[in-house]
């Protein structure tokens, strides 16, 4: 066929600028290239700053790698091989050495080095645990005089032969792991234990044993004693009631600082070791994965009197850090979407916001008046920003320029709406198109988060991004139960699972079809993980006004999923009893999406890790093969070595491929072509 020059041309412009579109544009194979901070540690002197950086150029899930800055020029050095994992970085008090879980030769666990990577000394093995546990906090601890190191590592317990035998003989109410990565799908048994080694022999003792768990430890200021959390309630496995305890080094003695109905989390010496922080909830017992109550801050005296909340914000709060001086708290706070960090004096007051900005506050530290902290910017992942004194913050890393500096981002606006019932003001948050044009009309992504006790908003959204790179727009509705919002806000959702945080939902959507004429309410898919994935499959029963679902890790059928989970008391906690008293079954029944799966036309692809344990996969078996009787388009994709939520950075590029193309597959085509 002739072509003529002036043809060839136009198509070889097309060509060029379809390509240079292309490379302006965040594409799902951009997430192996891009990085984020993690966890911080100022030094005593606050002259340098070590840091890990997450990375997903791995063949398997993101791992760390860990940095140390100077603040007063910026420079860095890696601390550990080029491929090396490390990270959890403390510092000795004199600032000359650096402890922190790493790998020197072929052994990895608790290493020391100076604090430009050189002369790294492997000190010890540092196991961990599937086991469940009610979240945990440092596991390194230098002693103040630097001659020792405090570590937290697991140990066999009385019934790993069961566990591992032929055949496998379960005595344990927690049965099962947390997450199921390698071939054990069974609690391992191990348990975590205290541990001390000299720094300079490589002396190892242990501090702790028996079948309990100890964990997130802090060694006092003046040596003597190691801050650890345990619960020694008669049968742990089914009460998670972690209190905190302090062991006297000089003989192992130990005393009780808190004895409560509720948890403690992550305790803290005060820099004059007169006080204790933490974090803590009021109400009685939790369960391992959920709690409806928000954590607050708290102190104590360093004998345990004195027990008060500080600086008392209606919100969710990270763990605390303690300032130079020992009169005030540094905290993280959830609010509206953003997660801000807060600073509270001990003796009273109000509680003031030290960073503000719309995003998400990670990791905190601080010594004498430098502050670091990592931050997610609506434009950016997780970097590493320092302030010193009452200095304007800086910015100290710009991972992602290379990949980011070139690509279009879509901007996130919020709006909110009243609940079908007139109880709430709710927030949604909506990624807009790139590129929008007056007349265009463009497909709706409904992104649901998990928890149901969790929040989205602003800060950078990688999926989100990707989605408004190829014209579509996102909406993240935090629905009640979602945290950020104050407490009355979060206990909203109490026995009523798959029910009005689904009008939330449904409400969210609509509101954004009647804001923003320009979404084609012919387009519309909906997509979530773990809890996101109960609704969306729940929501696909009541409604048909989605094209397509993509639901992952999602709850179909509440009756078993309670008896197969590792926390097998999150129902009990969130409709108030057990599943078996009562009545409580039939209504766990008729909220379940299984229950209604003949309700369900809209084409879904569930996604699934293999060995999750938290909701195991049969969860989406069921509905697959309802779906299937029923007569609806279903596909079940289970990823190999998943365990709850997909993690590994290349499943995470296959799931947004299959959902882009799902979605296009099932989206007609715009303005009826």
């Amino acid at each position: 066929m002739f072509v003529s020059r002036l043809s060839f041309v136009v198509l070889a412009a097309a060509l060029s600028s379809s390509a240079v579109l292309a490379q302006t544009r965040l594409q799902s194979g951009d997430l192996l290239k891009l990085r984020s901070v993690s966890s911080v540690a100022v030094s005593p002197d606050g002259s340098r700053v070590a840091y890990t950086v997450d990375n997903n150029d791995g063949p398997g899930r993101p791992y760390g790698q860990l940095w140390v800055m100077t603040v007063a020029d910026g420079k860095t050095v890696r601390v550990g091989g080029e491929r090396d994992s490390s990270g959890n970085p403390v510092w000795s008090a004199d600032g000359r050495s650096l402890a922190y879980r790493g790998r020197v030769g072929d052994k990895t666990g608790l290493v020391v080095s100076r604090p430009d990577g050189s002369g790294a000394r492997f000190l010890a093995e540092m196991t961990g645990t599937n086991a469940p546990l009610p979240g945990s906090g440092a596991t390194i601890a230098w002693s103040p005089d630097g001659k020792r190191i405090a570590f937290v590592s697991s140990v066999a317990g009385p019934e790993t032969a069961n566990a591992t035998g032929d055949p496998i003989v379960i005595t344990r109410y927690l049965y099962k792991p947390d997450a199921a990565e390698g071939l054990t799908h069974f609690n391992d048994n191990r348990r975590l234990h205290l541990f001390v080694v000299d720094v300079a022999s490589g002396r190892i003792d242990q501090l702790t044993d028996g079948s309990h768990y100890e964990h997130s430890i802090d060694w006092s200021p003046n040596g003597q004693e190691l801050l650890f959390l345990t619960n020694r309630d008669a049968d742990e496995d089914e009460f998670f009631n972690y209190d905190v305890y302090a062991m006297k080094l000089s003989d192992k003695s130990i005393r009780r600082l808190t004895a409560t109905e509720s948890n403690e989390y992550r305790p803290r010496w005060s820099p004059d070791g007169t006080m204790v922080a933490f974090e803590a909830t009021r109400r009685g017992l939790t369960d391992r994965e959920t709690t409806m109550e928000d954590t607050h801050a708290w102190v104590m005296n360093a004998n345990g009197t004195n027990r008060r909340e500080i600086g008392v914000i209606d919100n969710r709060q990270g763990a605390p850090e303690w300032t130079d001086d020992s009169t005030a708290l540094l905290f993280t706070v959830q609010e509206r979407g953003d997660v801000r960090l807060y600073r509270a004096p001990i003796a009273g007051g109000k509680p003031e916001p030290i960073v503000s900005e719309r995003g998400a506050v990670g990791s905190i530290s601080m010594q004498k008046n430098t502050l670091a902290y990592a931050l997610a910017t609506p434009s950016d992942q997780a970097e590493l920003y320092v302030r010193v004194g009452s200095a304007a913050p800086r910015r100290m890393t710009d991972l992602n320029a290379a990949v980011l500096r070139s690509r279009q981002l879509a901007e996130v606006e919020s709006f909110t709406f009243m609940s079908n019932d007139n109880r709430f003001e709710v927030e949604a948050f909506l990624t807009k198109p790139i590129d929008m044009t007056p007349a265009g009309r463009y497909p709706l992504i409904v992104n649901i988060h998990g928890g149901p006790h969790g929040q989205q908003g602003p800060a950078f959204n990688f999926r989100n991004q990707v989605y408004a790179a190829r014209g579509w727009a996102t909406l993240m509705v935090n629905y009640r139960g979602s945290t950020g919002y104050g407490q009355a806000f979060a206990d909203a959702v109490f026995a009523d699972q798959n029910g009005n945080e689904g009008q939330d939902v449904l409400y969210g959507v609509s509101a954004a079809l009647r804001r923003y004429p320009w979404i084609d309410r012919d387009r519309l898919g909906v997509e979530g993980t773990s809890y996101g994935g109960q609704l969306s499959t729940w929501l696909i029963t009541q409604t048909n006004i989605f094209k397509a679902a993509i639901p992952t890790a999602a709850i179909t059928n509440i009756i078993s999923y309670n008896y197969m989970t590792y926390y097998n008391q999150y129902e009990a906690m969130e409709w108030g009893v057990y599943p078996h008293q009562g009545n409580l079954m039939d209504t766990l029944l008729q909220r379940s999406a299984l229950r209604h799966v003949a309700n369900a036309h809209t084409p879904t692809l569930l996604m699934h890790g293999e060995n999750d344990n938290d909701v195991p996969i049969a969860e989406a078996e069921q509905f697959y093969i309802a779906l299937k009787d029923v007569g609806t388009e279903a596909v079940m994709v289970r990823y190999p070595r998943e365990g709850h939520g997909i993690r590994e950075s290349k499943h995470v590029v296959d799931s947004i491929d299959r959902s882009i193309a799902w979605y296009e597959k099932h989206f007609p085509r715009a303005n009826g072509q």
